[in-house]
């Protein structure tokens, strides 16, 4: 694997959508791009939930992508357009500090996480003016990382504008990190498996370290991605950064049981580590130690001996300050279980058993089954369409990405492909008029893609 993002050159008349996207970005700027940058959405196979609390996940780039079409200019400013015209226009100056509005969490402000991480990696004090148009085929808010993507082809972009140069485990954490001005506090898997992906493989992501290894996925079966078509934006709610916070408070609670320092210790995998245990005896260890009934803010406080000002501002995030009670057993035995599915599963896909595909459906099964009911991250719809999924002939199936709305994920056996497409659009997305609309981007065959890339006009 290249240590850099590759840049490639390309024809880009044999390329409808490259042809678009520049002959949309002379019609908006009166001048040719410079340059193209593109990264990759993901979809997550197995490991749901965990890399924020330091677990290896199990994803894999699909084709679709954001990508950009740049030009570099002594503008003083970074104008930014959408082809998409619900995706309005902005422009900043580069002599200003960037401000990203996480209370409003619009298009450009993504886009503009990517901008202030490679800003402030290299110490820019000017960055150089950029013309960009951008254009995605990744569904928005649907699980499959569209606002990741858009930040790492952003700092991509970036980076390349200002003739700067990182690795791709480098360009990884810079935009896992600076996708946190915009409030979303997660692992760091999506925008990794977009830099890190190749061709034809799916990749085991594990961190601190960062590193990918292949992960070479059973031949006969096929990953077919369905949207349940409810949205679920990650920064604009606090769903999501709820679980963060209830993983960081189980952490604390289990640490303190076993005598180990709980101010030292943010995440599961770090108890797991210091107490040298397996993640059966961390499970074991969720089952004896928390109570499966809520924790109030008080129980959790007088445990960890703090204040109730230290709860606030240690352990809660700005949009959870809400929250008054926390289901610490559920999530902890969730992600435990999770991390073990992981390693099952690549187990599985490394040696390669005559079975092999009914035991990965079986572990997306059980996946599912410990979203929707430890982690409570999963909706009616999604839960309808999984079912009617495994009805029609998937092995497994389950949500992927954050949850809460967006996408299933099934393991379907490449003869059954075809039937299998035919039964889920005729029983979820045709009886209703809205899904019915949206189904030639909801419902589809996903292969493993590449990564992100900068590419030039031959």
């Amino acid at each position: 694997m290249a240590a850099n993002p590759p840049k490639l050159k390309t024809a880009i008349t044999t390329n409808e959508r490259l042809q678009n996207l520049k002959n949309a970005f002379e019609s908006k700027y009166g001048e040719s791009p410079l340059f193209y940058a593109c990264a990759p959405g993901r979809v997550n196979l197995i490991g749901e939930h965990i890399d924020y609390c330091g677990y290896s996940v199990l994803p894999m780039a699909i084709e679709q992508n954001i990508l950009a079409a740049v030009s570099v200019n002594n503008s003083g400013t970074i104008q930014l357009a959408n082809t998409n015209p619900q995706y309005k226009d902005f422009t900043v100056s580069c002599s200003e500090d960037i401000a990203i509005d996480r209370d409003n969490p619009k298009w450009h402000y993504y886009f503009l996480c990517g901008v202030k991480g490679i800003q402030e990696k290299f110490g820019i004090a000017h960055l150089s003016g950029m013309s960009c148009v951008v254009d995605g085929t990744i569904p928005p808010s649907s699980g499959l990382s569209s606002s990741s993507a858009l930040v790492c082809c952003a700092g991509l972009v970036t980076m390349e504008a200002n003739q700067k140069s990182l690795s791709k485990v480098a360009l990884a954490e810079i935009c896992a990190k600076c996708e946190r001005y915009i409030g979303t506090e997660g692992g760091g898997m999506d925008q990794s498996i977009s830099f890190l992906a190749e061709r034809g493989t799916a990749k085991l992501i594990e961190f601190q370290p960062l590193r990918a290894t292949d992960v070479k996925l059973p031949d006969g079966a096929v990953f077919v991605i369905s949207n349940c078509c409810i949205e679920m934006n990650k920064a604009a709610s606090s769903h999501f950064n709820i679980r963060v916070v209830e993983c960081r408070i189980a952490t604390k609670m289990l640490a303190q049981a076993r005598g180990l320092d709980p101010s030292r210790l943010l995440k599961l995998a770090q108890v797991q580590t210091e107490m040298e245990a397996s993640l059966e005896e961390m499970q074991a260890l969720v089952d004896e130690v928390l109570h499966p009934e809520p924790y109030s803010c008080e129980e959790i406080c007088k445990v960890l001996g703090i204040t109730s000002e230290q709860f606030s501002t240690e352990l809660l995030s700005a949009n959870t300050q809400h929250v008054t009670h926390f289901k610490l057993h559920q999530r902890a035995k969730h992600v435990y279980g999770e991390a073990a599915r992981v390693l099952q599963f690549k187990t599985v896909c490394d040696s390669e058993p005559a079975e092999s595909v009914r035991l990965l459906g079986d572990l997306m099964n059980q996946s599912h089954t410990s979203c929707r009911d430890l982690y409570e991250c999963s909706c009616p719809e999604l839960d309808q369409l999984v079912d009617i999924c495994l009805k029609s002939g998937a092995v497994g199936s389950r949500l992927t990405g954050a949850g809460w709305g967006g996408c299933a994920v099934s393991m379907v056996p490449s003869e059954k492909v075809e039937s299998f497409l035919q039964a889920v659009r005729k029983a979820y997305y045709l009886p209703d008029p809205r899904r019915a609309a949206m189904e030639k981007q909801s419902l589809f065959v996903s292969k493993p893609g590449g990564g992100a890339a900068v590419f030039f006009e031959k």
